[in-house]
């Protein structure tokens, strides 16, 4: 963290979250996906000038709610830490059941591939349309 990065920065503040079904569902028409064995993002670009992270962990994924809130938690938490090197998208997260089997090092480590992924796509994109 720079010295002129304050710590109030890195917070998961509302405006950083996607909050209505609408959202939702303007991600859902028309996302690009992103994903490995654990997991998978849709990401669809916005107009805005930061990204929004909506999470959709479903009870089909992770039965106990103690699993999902833990899924839920280390996203926000890798959310928070990427969102000044993200470009702006709206993002949903979802898992698959084995994600539920992770320690969180290795659950880190996936979501952290996903970010970079993202990153690596929407630079292509923007530098060719320049």
């Amino acid at each position: 963290m720079s010295v002129n990065e304050s710590s109030a920065s890195r917070s998961f503040s509302r405006d950083l979250r996607l909050l209505s079904a609408e959202s939702y569902k303007n991600v859902f028409a028309k996302a690009q996906r992103f994903g490995n064995h654990s997991f998978t993002v849709l990401v669809r670009t916005n107009d805005l000038s930061h990204p929004r992270l909506g999470l959709a962990i479903s009870k089909k994924c992770a039965k106990r709610a103690v699993d999902r809130n833990r899924i839920k938690r280390i996203f926000r938490e890798s959310f928070r830490n990427h969102q000044h090197k993200l470009p702006n998208v709206d993002i949903i997260a979802m898992c698959k059941p084995n994600a539920v089997a992770l320690n969180k090092g290795e659950m880190r480590k996936q979501i952290d591939t996903q970010w970079y992924f993202i990153k690596k796509k929407y630079a292509r994109l923007k530098a060719a349309a320049k």
